[in-house]
Protein backbone atom coordinates (compact mmCIF):
# COMPACT_ATOMS: atom_id res chain seq x y z
CA UNK A 1 0.00 0.00 0.00
CA UNK A 2 2.36 2.67 1.00
CA UNK A 3 5.01 1.79 -2.07
CA UNK A 4 2.18 2.18 -4.40
CA UNK A 5 1.49 5.48 -3.37
CA UNK A 6 5.31 6.41 -3.76
CA UNK A 7 5.76 5.05 -6.96
CA UNK A 8 2.56 6.63 -7.61
CA UNK A 9 4.22 10.69 -6.47
CA UNK A 10 5.93 12.38 -9.40
CA UNK A 11 9.84 12.35 -9.21
CA UNK A 12 12.09 15.66 -8.26
CA UNK A 13 14.47 17.12 -9.77
CA UNK A 14 17.68 16.28 -8.23
CA UNK A 15 20.33 18.11 -9.98
CA UNK A 16 17.81 21.41 -10.55
CA UNK A 17 16.89 21.15 -6.38
CA UNK A 18 20.89 21.21 -6.10
CA UNK A 19 21.25 24.24 -8.15
CA UNK A 20 18.46 26.29 -6.35
CA UNK A 21 19.88 24.97 -2.89
CA UNK A 22 23.52 26.40 -3.62
CA UNK A 23 22.04 29.86 -4.27
CA UNK A 24 20.32 29.42 -1.83
CA UNK A 25 16.81 29.34 -2.89
CA UNK A 26 13.74 27.85 -2.56
CA UNK A 27 14.47 23.99 -3.93
CA UNK A 28 10.65 23.87 -5.18
CA UNK A 29 10.58 27.13 -7.09
CA UNK A 30 13.78 28.52 -7.08
CA UNK A 31 12.30 32.10 -6.21
CA UNK A 32 12.19 32.38 -2.32
CA UNK A 33 14.67 32.58 0.05
CA UNK A 34 16.00 29.59 1.78
CA UNK A 35 17.85 31.13 4.95
CA UNK A 36 15.65 34.01 6.99
CA UNK A 37 19.45 33.97 8.57
CA UNK A 38 23.05 33.43 8.29
CA UNK A 39 22.33 29.52 8.70
CA UNK A 40 18.23 29.57 9.86
CA UNK A 41 16.32 27.97 7.07
CA UNK A 42 12.73 29.14 6.68
CA UNK A 43 9.54 26.93 7.80
CA UNK A 44 8.01 27.43 4.42
CA UNK A 45 8.98 29.30 0.78
CA UNK A 46 7.69 33.02 0.25
CA UNK A 47 6.97 32.00 -3.21
CA UNK A 48 5.42 28.94 -3.55
CA UNK A 49 4.70 28.03 -0.33
CA UNK A 50 6.39 24.91 -0.05
CA UNK A 51 6.72 23.58 3.51
CA UNK A 52 10.62 23.15 4.33
CA UNK A 53 10.54 23.08 8.16
CA UNK A 54 10.63 19.39 8.78
CA UNK A 55 14.32 19.49 6.66
CA UNK A 56 17.15 18.79 8.82
CA UNK A 57 20.35 18.83 7.37
CA UNK A 58 22.04 18.49 10.83
CA UNK A 59 26.25 17.85 10.76
CA UNK A 60 26.26 17.04 6.90
CA UNK A 61 26.92 20.52 5.64
CA UNK A 62 29.24 20.99 8.63
CA UNK A 63 31.29 17.92 7.75
CA UNK A 64 31.41 18.79 3.67
CA UNK A 65 32.73 22.31 4.81
CA UNK A 66 35.55 20.83 6.70
CA UNK A 67 36.37 18.31 3.92
CA UNK A 68 36.49 21.35 1.45
CA UNK A 69 38.30 23.82 3.00
CA UNK A 70 40.78 21.43 4.88
CA UNK A 71 41.62 20.43 1.37
CA UNK A 72 41.88 24.08 -0.23
CA UNK A 73 44.24 25.04 2.51
CA UNK A 74 46.09 22.62 2.91
CA UNK A 75 47.09 22.39 -0.68
CA UNK A 76 47.71 26.36 -0.77
CA UNK A 77 50.37 25.74 2.15
CA UNK A 78 52.54 23.02 0.41
CA UNK A 79 51.88 25.70 -2.43
CA UNK A 80 52.92 28.84 -1.08
CA UNK A 81 55.61 27.28 1.65
CA UNK A 82 57.52 25.23 -1.31
CA UNK A 83 58.36 29.04 -2.95
CA UNK A 84 57.12 31.53 -0.83
CA UNK A 85 59.54 31.00 2.46
CA UNK A 86 57.17 33.24 4.55
CA UNK A 87 57.94 33.89 8.00
CA UNK A 88 56.41 31.39 10.86
CA UNK A 89 54.73 34.29 12.49
CA UNK A 90 53.02 35.50 8.95
CA UNK A 91 52.28 31.96 7.99
CA UNK A 92 50.19 31.02 11.54
CA UNK A 93 48.48 34.36 10.88
CA UNK A 94 47.59 33.77 7.16
CA UNK A 95 46.56 30.29 7.16
CA UNK A 96 44.05 30.17 9.84
CA UNK A 97 42.33 33.14 8.89
CA UNK A 98 41.94 32.09 5.55
CA UNK A 99 40.64 28.81 6.97
CA UNK A 100 38.26 30.53 9.02
CA UNK A 101 36.83 32.89 6.09
CA UNK A 102 36.17 29.90 4.15
CA UNK A 103 34.83 28.46 6.06
CA UNK A 104 32.10 31.17 6.89
CA UNK A 105 31.47 31.28 3.23
CA UNK A 106 30.91 27.70 2.35
CA UNK A 107 28.84 26.28 5.08
CA UNK A 108 25.50 28.04 3.62
CA UNK A 109 26.24 26.67 0.41
CA UNK A 110 26.86 23.73 2.04
CA UNK A 111 23.60 23.73 3.89
CA UNK A 112 21.61 25.10 0.99
CA UNK A 113 23.30 22.42 -0.98
CA UNK A 114 22.40 19.93 1.53
CA UNK A 115 18.46 21.25 2.14
CA UNK A 116 17.95 20.63 -1.80
CA UNK A 117 19.37 17.10 -1.96
CA UNK A 118 16.77 16.27 0.91
CA UNK A 119 14.12 17.77 -0.59
CA UNK A 120 14.95 16.29 -4.09
CA UNK A 121 14.60 13.12 -2.13
CA UNK A 122 11.44 12.88 -0.41
CA UNK A 123 8.34 11.80 -2.36
CA UNK A 124 6.57 14.66 -3.86
CA UNK A 125 2.81 14.74 -2.06
CA UNK A 126 0.31 13.29 -4.16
Amino acid sequence: MIDDRLQASPARNLRLAARRGLAGRCPACGKGRLFRSYLKPVDSCASCGEDLSQIRADDGPAWLTILVVGHLVVALVLGIDSWAGWPLWQAMAFYPTLGLALCLALLPVSKGLFIGVIWAGEPAPA
